[in-house]
């Protein structure tokens, strides 16, 4: 009988993972990674609440479980990288680095220390294998597909890899959980950042990195407003400028551009045309299964996770490439990544490192 040791977060995608799997007669091993130590703003440690969840969803499946400590490579290999990045006036994404270097990297290696022939997680996606090629497959449910999360992983990686609930919609899945009594069935999506959770973001990211006020520019260059320190805001952001209506202005303002070297933050009010963009550069690309061979082709395109696919035509140069939209697109942002589709599977990603306006 094989052993599957399922990644368990304390939610109701990973317990019914664990059910599937002892339903299909595998050896099942619920295994509890905390990264994060800190209470929330509201004095809840969530880690502990999540992992007495943990015991007793093993222990309603009748199954093993362990738990273990990565808060010092989380800190390492994603935290001070998330917090580099918004240095740099980047808006990083430290779920996708998170899965590579943490789920994937330490959780993937001690699960196959307790005896693991694969490690499942709750992501929505699927895993094929095909040629001797590992294939990553876009889930049932296009609406929770996470395949974007998961760009990075590698053929060792994937080899391991198990996402049971990949076919599955969320309807079905939290039914499934109630139906066995799981306690996770009703339990609330995570979100936020990875494994810290919803916070006052501002708040939160002040106690790592100083910010220092600046100026606010509209689109003629006139002066509207201060800022809190560009770092806090976002391409297409429209909440929390404190800018108000002017005269003689229509629609909305949002963040076009920021300039970290000079501390400005320029702003558009009702214009979007300044948001959109042809094209985008990045310098390294994972590609699943394999690089392609063309230098040229075209392919699906995502930007940010749930943004539907978009038609691209794809450049290979180096190790890196240049993407040209057939639509332009709004918001593309330095630091999250561009992924790579064709009609079935994701074929891998990349940072955005440069937009072509």
């Amino acid at each position: 009988m094989k052993t599957v040791v399922v990644g368990m977060s304390g939610g109701v995608d990973s317990s019914v993972t664990a059910l599937l799997l002892k339903q299909q007669g595998y050896n099942v091993v619920g295994l509890f990674m905390k990264n994060w130590e800190e209470c929330d703003e509201n004095g809840v440690c969530t880690a502990t609440e999540d992992f007495e969840d943990v015991k007793r969803v093993c222990a309603a499946l009748d199954i093993p479980y362990y738990a273990v400590n990565f808060e010092k490579e989380y800190m390492d290999n994603v935290f001070k990288y998330f917090l580099q990045e918004y240095k740099k006036g980047r808006t990083p994404n430290p779920d996708v680095l998170c899965n590579r270097e943490i789920k994937f990297g330490p959780l993937l290696d001690k699960a196959l220390l307790l005896g693991g022939d694969k490690l499942a997680t709750g992501h929505y996606a699927r895993v094929e294998e095909k040629d001797g090629l590992y294939y990553l497959g876009r889930a049932s449910d296009e609406n929770k597909d996470q395949t974007y999360f998961l760009n990075q992983l590698t053929q060792k990686q994937l080899k391991y890899a198990m996402f049971p609930v990949g076919e599955m919609n969320k309807k079905d899945l939290r039914e499934l959980a109630q139906k066995h009594n799981l306690i996770t069935a009703r339990k609330k999506d995570s979100t936020g950042i990875c494994f810290i959770g919803e916070r006052n973001f501002k708040k939160f990211l002040l106690e790592f990195l100083p910010a220092k006020s600046g100026r606010i520019f509209d689109t003629n260059g006139e002066e509207v407003g201060t800022h809190d320190g560009v770092m806090f805001y976002t391409l297409g952001q429209r909440r929390g400028l404190n800018i108000g209506g002017r005269a003689g202005g229509s629609g909305r303002w949002f963040v076009y551009k920021k300039d970290v070297k000079n501390n400005i933050l320029y702003v558009s009010q009702g214009d979007e045309s300044v948001l959109m963009s042809h094209g985008l550069v990045s310098y390294d690309i994972n590609w699943i299964p394999q690089k392609p061979s063309e230098k040229t082709f075209e392919c699906f395109v995502r930007l940010r996770h749930r943004q539907p696919l978009q038609k691209a035509q794809v450049t290979q140069v180096g190790n890196g490439v240049r993407v040209m939209f057939h639509t332009p697109q709004r918001a593309v942002t330095e630091g999250q990544y561009v992924v790579f589709y064709d009609e079935k599977y994701c074929l891998g990603g990349g940072i955005i490192e440069e937009v072509i306006i």
